[in-house]
């Protein structure tokens, strides 16, 4: 066996039809970080000429110290011993004589899946043997963290879209798919966009995530080049919604006229219709100001307005969200809650079996600050998964130490 570097093509060719996969580990990606100030290395190992594992490697440019971050782990077999203590040994020779420090990586090895709507949790049998063979390797772990403090998130949320798309639609909580259907009934729509609206995308996150509108860009081209981007948003009608304002408060003012005529006419009951008539003011001064803002937003923004949008990428027969946001001003119209169930629609549609919603904290905390994160992904019906967390295996450990005694060792992707 040897290990070397591979074009893009073979470590394509490689990734093609090797069963593990992340969108993290593929040439658009590598592209993608070049432009971010990362070198990239495509590293396979080789039997008779076949390659049988292989990772990306990012090495951030300018430093002394130089770090090889394989972003979601090798592509390996992580259950065949013998195999990654070879891939082992040889990637810390190569990496070591290109002046790597030492090489970080958060492997897709699955500790736990939770079905949160069951209460049900499943323990990956072959985790303990994998964790015990990487430590007896020289890996360091990390820690088990419970929010996001590793370089990828460790626990993520997944829908499984392997099933009829009503069925997908039933099993979501029914307070959710209530709010999906109010929020089409009001005017919000989905509309597919392009790599000119991606600016929706970087207002909606500039305030959240360090990338910025050319990362997008750049995202969009590389992986757009065999259309594995997809951009979604959704503007609110403001037309529909003025249209929907005026029905609802028609609907309350024909039960205020009600109550009063019941007040008038049925004397024996008339204390409770007053009663009732004290509930229907309050209701009908709410409809009153919701047609007023209404009717203002429509004043404003004719044309509508942006409310949430959604970089996707597909992978395989797996769809992930990249990067997603909305207008926290708007968020009450629970514009992202359609955005996302259509997502599902229209890829279980086409024959997709996962999407990820991405990162979410610690799904077993009775104390959570991340709690309405989790509760927004996991009510869709997503079931979690526990990963590993973050490794580091040290390549060259005189110049690592040599770091340590200057300044800590720095989380590289963090930027």
């Amino acid at each position: 066996m040897k290990i070397s570097e591979l074009t893009n093509d073979e470590f394509q060719m490689f990734i093609d039809t090797y069963p593990l996969s992340s969108i993290y580990q593929t040439v658009e990606y590598a592209l993608l970080m070049n432009t971010e100030g990362f070198d990239s290395i495509l590293l396979g190992l080789k039997e008779k000429e076949k390659v049988i594992a292989a990772s990306v490697f990012l090495i951030e440019k300018g430093t002394k110290y130089k770090i090889a971050y394989a972003p979601r782990g090798f592509l390996i077999d992580y259950t065949n011993p013998s195999l990654l203590k070879i891939f082992t040994k040889l990637t810390k020779q190569y990496l070591n004589n290109r002046g790597i420090m030492s090489i970080r990586l958060n492997p897709l090895c699955i500790k736990n899946t939770y079905d949160m709507k069951k209460g049900e949790f499943f323990k990956n049998e072959a985790y303990d043997s994998i964790f015990k063979n990487l430590k007896k390797l020289r890996y360091k772990h990390l820690g088990y963290n419970a929010y996001f403090e590793a370089m990828k998130p460790r626990f993520v949320a997944m829908i499984d879209l392997n099933k009829p798309y009503y069925e997908i639609f039933k099993n979501i909580k029914k307070e959710y798919r209530t709010k999906i259907r109010t929020a089409a009934k009001i005017g919000i729509k989905v509309h597919m966009g392009t790599e000119r609206e991606l600016d929706y995308l970087y207002m909606h996150t500039q305030n959240k995530y360090p990338r910025d509108l050319v990362y997008f860009k750049n995202a969009y081209k590389y992986f757009n080049r065999k259309n594995k981007a997809a951009f979604f948003y959704t503007k609110l009608d403001t037309v529909a919604y003025l249209k929907y304002m005026q029905e609802e408060y028609q609907k309350a003012n024909t039960n205020y006229l009600l109550i009063l005529n019941k007040i008038n006419t049925d004397k024996e009951h008339r204390e409770k219709w007053i009663g009732e008539k004290i509930k229907q003011d309050k209701i009908l001064e709410t409809k009153k100001q919701d047609l007023i803002e209404a009717t203002e937003l429509l004043q404003n923004n004719p044309n509508g307005i942006i409310t949430s949008s959604v970089f996707v990428i597909k992978n395989k027969k797996e769809v992930t969200l990249f990067m997603d946001g909305y207008n926290p001003k708007y968020k009450s119209l629970n514009a992202k809650h359609l955005l996302i169930w259509k997502l599902c629609e229209k890829y279980a549609n086409e024959g997709y079996k996962t999407l990820h919603l991405g990162g979410i904290a610690q799904v077993t905390l009775k104390e959570n600050k991340y709690a309405g994160l989790n509760q927004f992904k996991l009510n869709f019906n997503a079931y979690a998964v526990e990963y590993m967390g973050d490794l580091e295996l040290v390549v060259n450990h005189p110049l690592y130490l040599l770091k340590k005694t200057i300044s800590p060792i720095p989380d590289i992707l963090k930027k």
